[in-house]
């Protein structure tokens, strides 16, 4: 793979939500660092802090919440290309994450270490805008779900992700699916054969 070509694809990324300059990128961008992962690999474990941000270059990953018990699991967020990973809370605030981060697939990423993320934004403003505006999105995209998963009923939900991303009805598990739908398994699969768009 080529490291030039995944981090033209970071600057991309970023470039959407804030222009950022040449040579902030040339301060910034070297600390931006290749990593692969196998299949179902737990990239950060509840009680652990997420040391990393992710940049998601292939793949597929979930971040989903274990009960103490280890009974029941619920799968909250799917990330793939292009598009940011790991568990936002934990890695801005520094504390145990309640949620693990798994590869769902085979995933390579750029990642960049907590501690040299957080100089980046104290040293350029542009990466300090650029990491509220990030913070904004995911937070607006939380309470946007919430209210989602509070007021929509299972076929609502199910049209819903069907809108919004089709595609990972052939890339992810369907049991996870329905996880992430807050529907159980069977009601999933009666909305695949009978919901059409």
């Amino acid at each position: 793979m080529d490291i030039n070509a995944d981090k033209e694809q970071l600057k991309a990324f970023f470039n959407q939500t804030v222009k950022i300059r040449e040579e902030v990128w040339d301060a910034c961008l070297p600390a931006w660092q290749p990593f692969s992962a196998k299949r179902r690999t737990i990239l950060t474990t509840a009680g652990d802090r997420e040391r990393y941000l992710y940049f998601v270059l292939d793949g597929i990953q979930r971040v989903f919440f274990l009960t103490e018990d280890g009974a029941k699991e619920a799968t909250l967020v799917f990330t793939y290309a292009p598009s940011l990973s790991g568990v936002a809370d934990s890695f801005l605030g520094q504390h145990p994450s309640h949620f693990y981060l798994e590869t769902l697939t085979e995933s390579r990423f750029l990642r960049i270490p907590y501690h040299a993320f957080m100089e980046q934004c104290l040293t350029f403003s542009e990466m300090n805008q650029l990491s509220l505006a990030l913070a904004a999105t995911a937070f607006e995209g939380v309470l946007l779900r919430q209210a989602e998963l509070q007021t929509a009923g299972a076929e609502a939900k199910f049209r819903a992700l069907l809108e919004r991303s089709p595609h990972v009805l052939n890339l992810i598990p369907h049991k996870y699916l329905a996880s992430y739908l807050g529907i159980d398994p069977a009601t999933f699969s009666r909305l695949l054969g009978s919901v059409k768009l």
